[in-house]
């Protein structure tokens, strides 16, 4: 069985830049992707008003994957190092990865 997981971070864009960064800077990670999102929900408590009309707010989506053993204390240091950013995160197991030649 496959013991990779896929680490999804979600972002503000104030915030790409930081976690970027920090990404680029951890052994543990070979590469990464981001993208621009359009957040939808229920925080409206936590978006501006614009967003609010909207019914969106900017983000970026951070992927990366890994054995899952390293994805869990990356994340535990995602929790430590960007606490009180608002940052949503989630795991997903990878069933199958590879690169086509």
């Amino acid at each position: 069985m496959n013991d990779t997981c896929l680490i999804n971070l979600v972002v503000s864009p104030e915030a790409e830049s930081a976690v970027t960064d920090w990404l680029l800077a951890q052994g543990s990670v070979s590469g990464f992707s981001s993208h621009p999102i359009a957040g939808h929900g229920s925080s409206e408590h936590s978006m501006t008003l614009a967003e609010q009309v909207a019914g969106k707010r900017r983000q970026v989506l951070f992927q990366l994957h890994m054995p899952c053993d390293a994805a869990r204390g990356l994340i535990d240091q995602v929790k430590t190092r960007f606490a009180g950013s608002g940052m949503h995160y989630w795991l997903q197991p990878v069933l199958e990865s590879g690169h086509l030649g």
